[in-house]
C-alpha cells in the first residue's frame, strides 16, 4: 500500500509532497515525490510517526469519571484506547500511581494493581500498544515489595520516583497548591492550608531515602528505565542521576532541567504545558524549555489531545522546525525507552504513523499501528 501526496514529517527534515509504501506492517520505502500507481491519497496532509507517549495518567480518569464512582475497569480502558487512538497515540505508558492517602483521597495499592493487571490482560485486543509506567511516592512502605511483584510479572516498562510533600518540587509554590487543593476540592483556603500542615508534618525522610534507593536499586539490576519526577533543584537532579535516573519528568525549573541535559538525562513536559504556554502549577513553561533547548521529549500528561498542536506550535519556536518538534512526541520518547522498532518514518520501521491536518487547530485524521488503520475519522478514502 501507498500513502501518496503527504507532506511527510521524516525525524531530520520535512518532506513537502512524498510518499511511503507499507508492507507487513512495516515501511519499506519513502519517495521525495508523489508515485503513480495506486494509493491513499494525501492532498498535501501531514504523515508523523505515531506518538510514543511515555507519561498519560488518564486510566484512572476513565475509570473513576466522578469521585467515588467507579466504572468497569474494562470500561474505562476501552474508552481510553479508542481516545489515544484518536489523538495517534500508538504506544502509550500508561502511568499508574502507588502513593498513600493524600488529603483524604486515596489510591489503594491494591486498585493501582487491578488496572494494571486489567490492562496487561486485555493488550492484544486493544488499538494502541499499551505499556505501565509505575509511579511510586517515596513515602510509600510497600513501595519496593510491589515493585517486585510486578517486575516479576513481566508487566513494568518504566519506574518513576515522585515526592510531592508541599514546599518542593511539583508543590513549591504552597500558596498556589493552596488556591489550587481549594479550588479542587471545593473547600476554603484555610480549610485546604490545614490539609496541606497536615500533610507536610507527616511521613519520615529516613524512610523515603530507604524507598528511593530501594527502588532505584531494584530498577538499575532489572535494566528498567528510571525517571525522576518534579526535579526542582540542581541537587536533586545530581541525586536521580547518581541513583541511575536516565530520565527527568517535569523539571520545575530551567536551572533543573538545563543541569538533566548537561548530566544526559532526557526531560520531559506536558505536551498540555506546551501548548498553553504555561504549566497550571506555576512551574516551568515547555516552551521556555524547547527554546532554552532542554526539552526532549512531550507526553500527554493529563491530555493527549494536545500533543498534535503542540507539536506544531513548537515547530516556529525552535531551530529544527516542525522535523525537530514532532520528534519530541515520536524519535526521542522512543530512544530514551529503548524502542528502536518506533518514532520515526523510516524504512524497516514499524508503519505507526498519523495523518494530520494542518489548521486553526491541527486535527488527526486517521493513525495506523503496524500499517493497520486503527481509527480514522473517514476523511481518507481507502483507511
Amino acid at each position: 500500500m501507498w500513502l501518496n501526496n503527504f507532506e511527510i514529517v521524516l525525524e531530520d527534515r520535512v518532506v513537502e509532497r512524498g510518499a511511503v509504501r507499507i508492507e507487513d506492517g512495516c515501511i519499506v520505502a519513502i519517495r521525495e515525490n508523489p508515485v503513480a500507481a495506486d494509493a491513499i491519497e494525501g492532498n498535501g496532509r501531514l504523515l508523523l510517526p505515531g506518538f510514543v507517549d511515555i507519561h498519560g495518567d488518564m486510566i484512572e480518569k476513565e475509570v473513576e469519571p466522578r469521585a467515588n464512582v467507579r466504572m468497569p475497569l474494562e470500561l474505562g480502558i476501552y474508552d481510553l484506547d479508542r481516545k489515544l487512538a484518536s489523538c495517534g497515540v500508538t504506544t502509550a505508558y500508561a502511568a499508574l500511581a502507588f502513593q498513600p492517602d493524600f488529603y483524604g483521597h486515596a489510591r489503594p495499592v491494591e486498585h493501582t494493581a487491578a488496572m494494571i493487571d486489567a490492562l496487561t490482560a486485555m493488550r492484544e485486543e486493544l488499538l494502541v500498544d499499551h505499556r505501565v509506567h509505575a509511579r511510586f511516592e517515596v513515602d510509600l512502605s510497600s513501595a519496593l515489595a510491589t515493585a517486585e511483584g510486578l517486575l516479576s510479572a513481566g508487566v513494568l516498562g518504566l519506574i518513576s520516583l515522585m515526592d510531592h510533600t508541599p514546599g518542593q518540587g511539583q508543590y513549591r509554590n504552597i500558596e498556589k497548591h493552596v488556591t489550587n487543593l481549594a479550588r479542587q476540592r471545593g473547600i476554603s483556603e484555610a480549610a485546604a492550608a490545614e490539609l496541606v500542615r497536615q500533610r507536610m508534618s507527616e511521613g519520615s525522610a529516613g524512610e523515603s531515602i530507604k524507598v528511593v534507593a530501594d527502588l532505584a536499586n531494584l530498577a538499575r539490576t532489572r535494566g528498567i528505565p528510571l525517571a525522576s519526577h518534579d526535579d526542582d533543584s540542581v541537587e536533586k537532579v545530581a541525586l536521580m542521576h547518581g541513583l541511575g535516573a536516565t530520565i527527568s519528568e517535569f523539571p520545575i525549573t530551567i536551572e533543573a532541567a538545563a543541569e538533566a541535559r548537561q548530566r544526559g538525562l532526557a526531560t520531559a513536559m506536558g505536551a498540555p504545558n506546551a501548548l498553553r504556554g504555561l504549566s497550571y502549577s506555576g512551574n516551568l513553561s515547555a516552551r521556555q524549555a524547547y527554546e532554552a533547548g532542554v526539552l526532549d521529549i512531550l507526553a500527554s500528561d493529563y491530555h493527549p489531545s494536545a500533543i498534535l498542536p503542540a507539536v506544531v506550535t513548537l515547530a516556529d519556536l525552535g531551530p529544527g522546525g516542525l522535523a525537530a518538534s514532532v520528534a519530541l512526541a515520536s524519535a526521542n520518547p522512543a530512544r530514551t525507552l529503548g524502542l528502536a522498532d518506533r518514532g520515526r518514518i523510516a524504512e524497516g520501521l514499524r508503519a505507526d504513523l498519523v495523518i494530520a491536518e494542518r489548521g486553526r487547530i491541527p486535527r488527526t485524521r486517521a493513525t495506523l499501528r503496524g500499517g493497520r488503520t486503527i481509527w480514522s475519522d473517514g476523511r481518507i478514502m481507502g483507511l
